[in-house]
């Protein structure tokens, strides 16, 4: 057996998510899956803890809060989901899906790092038919208009699709959903075991793509860009819907050189066959002062620019503001990917730039 050093080793260099420690709540262990993946970690030959609920979670190794931080982004924690209330996801979908929670990989300018506050470890949710029972209530309530739902707000399945299969089943439950969608995005490329599940083209995958100079500097622990875009032709020859993120859409030295040449590789890489299908979302970089005071704690050699005095300040929903770019900044780099689409994709949709 492979000790858990050779082990983590092993998922680095290939990108498979394999976590240190591995906590179970124990309602998990009354559910199919939670049994299922308490066999795969024991298979593993990975450390087991019992806990008596997530927030609990309080003694992980460590000298520092750095250290601290990062041990949590490769813990696993299995636990029961116990509100099915769903939060809404503007403009992405109408609902979020909750199936797990955290993500492995380490893009510094992610939003997580304020939402997950002091609890970044990675969490999935075991009771996935009653997750999916309330999804078919949202449903019922909004036909005959379609109800989306967007499985990664607050993780990247497909990092954990080895361990969960919760996406395996959301896409064949939502295949026989007349009025119910599903979509999700992710910066990995391990989509096997999605490709041959029937999904009624009632599924899109989006992939996260951006610059050479933001993937480089800034998302750490995330499937290089060939890598990615190899998963999206997979996921193309399996008959999804696909789609690509780009985000986030940042101004730096030579962004326009940067984001052309990302267009430029995207519509050589892929076949001409999905463009009429392709769906492109556009977000600019945006960040928070909470995001931005976690970010220095966990990243203080980061290269990302949060100065504030170069930033438009905007209100959000829940009344915290977040600094996005001048509104002439951001209408340049909106026009710009716009014209970059339509000459490079002429037959996709841009479903909205934030």
């Amino acid at each position: 057996m492979s000790t858990t050093a050779e082990l983590i080793r092993s998922s680095t260099e290939t990108g498979v998510f394999i976590p240190e420690l591995v906590y179970f709540e124990p309602d998990a262990l009354l559910y199919p899956k939670g049994k299922k993946i308490r066999d795969w970690a024991t298979a593993q030959g990975l450390p087991i803890s019992m806990t008596t609920s997530h927030n609990r979670i309080t003694d992980l190794p460590g000298d520092t809060e750095l250290a601290k931080y990062r041990i949590a982004k490769r813990t696993l924690v299995v636990g029961v989901r116990k509100t099915l209330k769903f939060d809404t996801s503007k403009p992405s979908a109408e609902y979020a899906i909750p199936i797990a929670t955290g993500c492995m990989a380490h893009c510094h300018y992610c939003y997580l790092q304020t939402t997950l506050g002091a609890k970044p470890y990675i969490r999935i949710y075991v009771n996935t038919d009653a997750i999916m029972e309330a999804a078919a209530g949202y449903i019922a309530e909004r036909k005959p208009e379609i109800t989306r739902f967007e499985a990664a707000c607050t993780s990247d399945p497909v990092g954990l699709e080895h361990i969960s299969g919760s996406l395996a089943e959301l896409i064949e439950f939502m295949a026989d959903q007349e009025y119910g969608r599903l979509r999700f995005v992710t910066k990995f490329n391990h989509v096997e075991p999605l490709l041959g599940l029937r999904h009624n083209d009632h599924t899109r995958i989006r992939f996260s793509v951006n610059a050479d100079y933001v993937i480089k500097n800034f998302e750490p622990g995330t499937a290089r860009f060939h890598e990615r875009i190899e998963a999206a032709g997979k996921i193309a020859e399996a008959g999804y819907p696909l789609g690509f993120i780009i985000a986030p859409i940042m101004w730096y030295d030579g962004w326009q050189d940067g984001y052309y040449e990302l267009l430029e590789k995207l519509s050589h890489a892929m076949p001409r066959s999905v463009f009429r299908g392709l769906s492109f979302e556009l977000i600019q970089h945006r960040y928070t002062k909470t995001a931005k005071n976690i970010i220095l704690q966990r990243y203080p050699k980061t290269k990302l620019d949060m100065q504030e005095d170069t930033r438009k300040y905007k209100w959000g929903r829940w009344g915290q503001g977040k600094y996005v770019y001048p509104d002439e900044q951001a209408s340049l780099l909106k026009d710009f990917m716009y014209t970059q689409i339509a000459e490079k994709f002429p037959e996709s949709t841009i479903e909205y730039f934030t």
